[in-house]
């Protein structure tokens, strides 16, 4: 714990055999209170090294995407008691050792929302980040900044922390199952008016680390633009979406889902 706050992590997981057993290794367990994988319907042995490792898992019996891994492992670690919740990728592409730092910075009440940042520093570029990553992520990021009022080094890290408040307040559920629903969740974020914090993270792109391919970027990339403008025009009173509704789906429950921890 941090001041009396239960630190969870969560590993939204897919095809992690390689990495996980050193992702794991990496968190200080004198700080995370508990770790919760969600498998995303790995065809690798994910399941069994979790299993092994004696963390929580609960499985897809199907691929549901990303932002739908996302969303269990939200929900689980809220109904386990989580006070902060940070998701650590299993690919071993982020620091581990940066979640009690970020876990200090939620718990303290100093920020509802710390990122771990790839492009505070010089991270990206000499962690591996390809070329053409680190040019779109720096244009969307600029666009974004314009567009959506704020400002960020970076929108696009799946390197988060977040206070049990923020889970709780989010309409995660109207947000894609999809890869945009990090790029979503961050808008809804400010849109509701919750304290961001950035550190600088060191990152680690391995043939190991999980990375979409060029047409899927290429539609995240639209994504990102789409709800760069559904925010301006939210905001402008021009059109109300459901990811920026107060009224909007909240978080369902594992058991709703039909998901259960192992």
């Amino acid at each position: 714990m941090i001041l009396e706050k239960k630190i969870t992590v969560v590993l939204p997981a897919y095809n992690a055999e390689k990495t996980l057993e050193k992702t794991c290794a990496a968190l200080e367990r004198t700080v995370v209170d508990d770790i919760i994988l969600v498998d995303d319907c790995s065809q690798d042995r994910t399941v069994e090294i979790a299993h092994r490792l004696k963390i929580q898992v609960i499985t897809h019996e199907q691929n549901m995407g990303y932002g739908a891994n996302q969303k269990s492992c939200y929900g689980a670690a809220l109904e386990r008691g989580a006070d902060v919740i940070i998701m650590v990728h299993p690919d071993y592409q982020y620091a581990p050792e940066l979640v009690p730092a970020m876990g200090w910075l939620i718990a303290s009440g100093l920020f509802d929302v710390i990122l771990g940042s790839r492009i505070l520093g010089t991270g990206a570029r000499e962690g591996g980040m390809p070329r053409y990553k680190y040019a779109a992520n720096r244009f969307l990021t600029a666009f974004q900044n314009l567009l959506i009022g704020h400002k960020l080094s970076e929108y696009h890290t799946g390197y988060r922390a977040f206070s049990r408040k923020v889970l709780e307040t989010l309409p995660l559920e109207e947000n894609s199952n999809d890869f945009v629903f990090d790029n979503q969740m961050l808008a809804q974020v400010i849109y509701f008016g919750f304290r961001i914090g950035e550190v600088t993270c060191p990152t680690r792109y391995t043939a190991e680390s999980s990375s979409i391919n060029f047409r899927r970027s290429v539609a995240y990339g639209l994504g990102v633009v789409q709800t760069s403008l559904q925010f301006r025009l939210n905001r402008m009173g021009l059109h109300s979406f459901p990811i920026f509704s107060p009224q909007g789906r909240k978080l369902l429950k594992k058991s709703s889902l039909g998901l259960s921890l192992g």
